[in-house]
């Protein structure tokens, strides 16, 4: 009897939908987005929550540094930069420093901030978050402080923001309202932004204010509530995405909506379209370290997409991602296409590992935030071999994260002779980023990484102890701004020059 033929393999759906998505974000461009509302400081205390004060039951935050993050509106406008995105912002800031410090952060991320405005009679809103670490354990918020006025703007205000508004619109592919209550997102204000931004064909996108009315943003082309705003503006009790569905279809009918998506934290999003297409997009499961800042990422890749044509399906499963990713992080960090691409596994898992120095510099900020130490060293690492093994399990053990510098093959014959390197820098990077050790490995051209060292900031630089440490490239730039050099000791009997050596012994043809 003629054995049956072995049927093939069904077709791995999740690596189809993978390919797709990183397709999608290889196609991108950089869409000119226009943001509108809230501007927000973000000033974050961080500190050791070492003990209970003797004065009254309340924890004791020993603080070790201070910085300012950019909130609301401006937290989006500097997230879309993070995804490439050219940004316009119109918003309100104070006459006051906080007001001078968000503008200083919007140029420094290369933010349009013209259509800012500045009212003396108003102070800029500041969230000032107090974060504790306890038995060297992940930070987390303790305590919050608003400064704040949530009346809306003054006419006056509303006027002159109004004028800025005016043909703004015309150079931008996506319009995105960003409402967090504070006074600027004004019935007098919005429903004409829509009006201008839908007459001229361009999506308008807006996160909800919670407890606003829906009215005023009548027209637009989608809203991004959560789970309690549309609980709250729908009127109807979500205990299942499937709930979602039908709140995103009644404020869609409510509204005139094209579509409404509702954020469903870790049971992804629930989508409705008013022409009746619907759908339910899971996510994977997380470790949930702060979800602050993940509505501002779903609203800027939603508007990334939507401003370079991608359907809403699409758009959806990529926010999610990215929103995944802004919960593993604490604050609001940055995410990166690249790291939407790792995520998505679209890549082998070692060569997503692999990056450029401007994407290693993005990814290294967003573990850093989350409270890892960073962790780099460097070599060529031609044939790996057991003491390259040991040199690079002993630099992770200084940290959370390991960077690894790889000599460019330009690089290794300047140090090594025109024979070196036998591997060429793709297959060795590869190697190295194959071992569950390494973070991150980026290929630098220089004779030393130096220049790569001070670009990362490491906590701590890792070298063999064949060097001084006064030979250590970089160790002027770490140790200048407080961080450690580690000197680890080598694996006896290793190196590649006398591993080539002994396969030449061997077979003298084989290299």
């Amino acid at each position: 009897m003629t054995p049956s033929p072995t049927p093939p393999a069904p077709p791995d759906r999740a690596a189809e939908s993978a390919a797709l998505l990183a397709g999608i974000v290889g196609r991108l461009g950089t869409p000119h987005v226009f943001v509108v509302g809230d501007l927000i400081l973000d000033r974050y205390t961080w500190g050791d929550a070492e003990r209970v004060s003797p004065e009254a039951p309340v924890l004791v935050l020993r603080s070790s540094r201070s910085e300012h993050r950019l909130g609301g509106a401006a937290s989006v406008a500097f997230l879309l930069r993070a995804l490439g995105a050219r940004v316009t912002l119109a918003g309100v800031v104070g006459d006051d420093a906080a007001g001078a410090t968000v503008r200083q952060l919007l140029n420094a991320a290369g933010v349009d901030c013209k259509p800012v405005v500045t009212d003396r009679d108003r102070p800029t809103t500041v969230k000032e978050r107090f974060m504790g670490v306890a038995q060297h354990r992940h930070a987390h918020q303790i305590l919050r402080v608003d400064h704040e006025a949530r009346e809306p703007l003054a006419s006056e205000t509303e006027s002159e923001l109004s004028r800025r508004l005016s043909g703004a619109v015309d150079g931008a592919d996506a319009v995105l309202v960003s409402d967090y209550g504070k006074g600027v997102c004004t019935a007098g204000l919005i429903p004409g932004l829509i009006s201008s931004a839908r007459w001229a064909n361009r999506p308008v996108l807006v996160d909800p204010a919670r407890g606003a009315d829906y009215e005023r943003y009548r027209g637009a082309t989608c809203v991004t509530p959560n789970r309690r705003e549309a609980e709250e503006a729908a009127g109807v009790s979500i205990r299942r995405p499937g709930d979602a569905v039908t709140a995103a279809r009644r404020l869609c009918r409510r509204h005139n909506l094209d579509a409404a998506v509702v954020t469903l934290d870790r049971d992804g999003m629930a989508l409705a379209r008013s022409d009746g297409r619907n759908g339910v997009y899971p996510a994977r499961e997380r470790r949930v370290y702060d979800i602050t800042g993940a509505g501002d990422v779903v609203l800027s890749v939603l508007g990334v997409c939507l401003a370079a044509g991608v359907d809403f399906p699409e758009a959806i499963a990529l926010a999610n991602v990215a929103g995944g990713i802004e919960v593993e992080s604490v604050g609001v960090a940055p995410v990166t296409w690249a790291e939407v691409l790792a995520d998505l596994g679209a890549a082998r898992p070692a060569a997503a590992k692999v990056l450029t120095r401007e994407a290693l510099v993005a990814a290294v900020e967003g573990r850093r935030r989350s409270g890892e130490r960073v962790v780099f060293t460097n070599g060529c690492f031609d044939l790996l071999h057991p003491g390259h093994l040991r040199a690079l399990e002993d630099a992770r053990g200084e940290g959370d994260c390991l960077v690894v510098g790889l000599n460019s093959d330009a690089s290794v014959r300047r140090l090594k002779g025109p024979t070196r390197p036998v591997l060429p820098e793709r297959e060795r990077a590869a190697m190295v980023a194959a071992l569950g050790a390494v973070d991150y490995v980026c290929v630098f051209d220089e004779d030393t990484p130096a220049d790569l060292v001070a670009a990362v900031r490491p906590d701590v630089l890792v070298k063999g102890a064949s060097y001084a440490a006064g030979q250590v490239a970089g160790r002027e730039v770490v140790e200048g701004y407080g961080g450690r050099v580690v000197l680890e000791p080598l694996a006896d009997g290793w190196s590649t020059t006398d591993l080539i050596r002994r396969i030449q012994r061997s077979d003298p043809a084989a290299v």
